[in-house]
């Protein structure tokens, strides 16, 4: 029994099922994917701002950034996340898995992981890239944008013109530099999880989805026997034969645990919910990327601020309805940058997403008429918070804490992106394009103003993981060991980006869906793949200089 037919399980659903020999059942309480919003990448800030397809989360007030409350959507659809985000396809570099293992979870170093991901791709570079590296029969399709508007080459160019590493593929060998956005978008329409995995597999006779809200997992003498939910107003329960598994994200899986009793035990036995396992880390170590958008303005009107108009988004939709081609069959971005901030750091840890529009993510506010703009910040923030209770009613939100900022070291790390991305965007390649900078604007220069204008403008980028994670059986803070099975309690897994012990580079969705890959493999006791022998480029300067 699976809770979640997001990313990770809904690869996890199709897997389990493929041979015939299992009975799967995928607890859902999201409704269906179908629809122009969700299915158009151009779309994209609409189904992740809907209440129909966003569970609708915010931060509680984040101490370290004045105290604003922050968007933290999650989704509650069919395909989960993956139905709902900028559809951007990022591995991470190797080194972080690495890191994993080093901190406890064996199994799940880069060699190991990287057969899962080629299992799960169906690459296209479209005559770039390393297709050695690549994976070509999987079901999720993975393509690279035309990038027909002449600024994505220039981004690319200008990051080379500031003496930093040009790559042709940041998912192959070489994971540090300026080149092509990959993205989960295939024939002009966005390709998710469910589209890759469990539409599919649901025409399978093993495979049953319920739609239903799930409250806990009943636990009857120390393993897990079923899950609790909710339909129809009526409260009932769905008995597992072999295992539960959450795949219900970083801030609903940890919730889940809580209410069926796992976690921390006084936080539990303050909101009354009787004590199965007292494990202090779930819902701890909470992680996220966070980011600023550096906006330029653009002095020749070839940006999607000509689209903007209602006429204009009319005809976008129009041209993608009847070909899915244009604007609309993009998520416009198609161009980034992985970079690292300092000499003596041996892997990027500073990503760039570039799009030819200065907007707001959510897509309700454009910038002052045409305009550019890169989102940046650090890929390793040393900040930490949690997910906990907000009550032991199952329909309300958990109280979600990331404490942005709250480590020196991410202030100076944003200070430098800043200072960083104006610096490439001075180069040669935008001369032509170049107006003024529209934000932060030419009045913010010192650390102090700088400070202030991360304070006040800095946004999530959407990518919280952690809060449930692998690491050894005897370790107290570790939520899952390397098999992905809930410590203390029997016959019940996580697998989602929750029990990810430390926040990879890049988006977060191709790493929960090869989380549900390999979840499989744990799950039905298959040998793991053989290591991957490819070893990823590392820069040969990086203890002498970031570039």
């Amino acid at each position: 029994m699976i809770v979640g037919a997001g990313s990770a399980g809904s690869a996890l659903a199709a897997r389990l099922s493929e041979d015939g020999r299992n009975s799967v059942i995928v607890l859902e309480h999201g409704g269906s994917d179908a629809g122009p919003l969700i299915a158009m990448p151009g779309a994209l800030s609409y189904p992740m701002n809907m209440s129909l397809y966003d569970w609708g989360y915010r931060t509680e007030p984040e101490p370290h950034l004045g105290g604003r409350v922050l968007a933290a959507p999650r989704g509650k659809v069919i395909g989960g996340s993956s139905s709902i985000n900028g559809m951007v396809y990022v591995r991470g570099h190797p080194r972080d898995f690495d890191s994993w293992a080093e901190m406890g979870a064996e199994g799940w170093s880069g060699a190991e992981v990287a057969p899962y991901f080629d299992r799960l791709e169906a690459w296209d570079g479209n005559g770039e890239g390393d297709p050695d590296w690549r994976g070509r029969e999987g079901p999720l399709h993975v393509t690279r944008g035309r990038r027909e508007n002449p600024l994505f080459d220039a981004f690319i160019r200008a990051g080379a013109a500031a003496g930093f590493e040009l790559t042709a593929d940041y998912n192959g060998e070489k994971p540090e530099g300026f080149g092509p956005m990959e993205r989960t978008i295939h024939k002009g329409r966005r390709w998710s999880a469910a589209d890759a995995y469990l539409k599919p597999a649901l025409k399978r006779p093993n495979l049953s989805l319920h739609r239903c809200l799930a409250r806990r997992v009943v636990i009857e003498e120390g393993r897990a026997a079923g899950v609790e939910v909710e339909r129809g107003g009526r409260v009932e329960v769905i008995r597992a034969r072999r295992e539960v598994v959450l795949s219900a994200s970083a801030f609903n899986s940890p919730k889940l645990l809580m209410l069926s009793g796992i976690g921390p035990g006084a936080h539990l036995a303050e909101q009354g919910v009787p004590v199965v396992a007292d494990r202090q880390g779930v819902g701890a170590n909470l992680q996220d990327h966070l980011e600023v958008y550096i906006q330029q303005a653009c002095t020749e009107p070839i940006t999607l601020f000509r689209h903007w108009s209602l006429f204009g988004k009319a005809m976008v939709g129009l041209e993608w309805l009847l070909r899915r081609t244009g604007p609309g069959a993009s998520n416009q971005f198609e161009s980034a940058g992985f970079v690292r901030s300092r000499a003596g750091v041996e892997w990027p840890d500073i990503q760039f997403h570039f799009l030819p529009f200065a907007v707001r993510y959510d897509g309700k506010a454009a910038a002052e008429g045409h305009g550019f703009q890169a989102h940046v910040g650090p890929m390793r923030s040393r900040s930490r918070g949690a997910v906990t209770l907000r009550s032991p009613e199952p329909k309300a939100a958990p109280v979600i804490r990331f404490n942005y900022m709250s480590h020196e070291e991410d202030w100076v790390e944003f200070r430098h992106c800043v200072r960083l991305t104006r610096e490439i965007f001075a180069q040669a390649p935008f001369d032509r394009w170049r107006g003024k900078e529209i934000q932060p604007g030419a009045g913010v220069e010192t650390d102090e103003e700088i400070d202030g204008f991360i304070r006040d403008h800095a946004e999530s980028a959407y990518h919280p993981c952690g809060t449930c994670r692998i690491g050894r059986a005897d370790d107290p803070m570790a939520v899952v060991d390397p098999s992905l099975r809930v410590i203390g309690v029997e016959r019940l897994r996580v697998a989602d980006s929750s029990v990810f012990p430390v926040i990879t580079n890049g988006n977060l969705n191709a790493p929960s869906i090869m989380t549900g890959e390999k979840a499989a493999d744990l799950i039905l006791g298959r040998p793991a793949p053989p290591p991957s022998n490819r070893r990823p480029w590392i820069n040969p300067r990086w203890r002498e200089s970031d570039r």
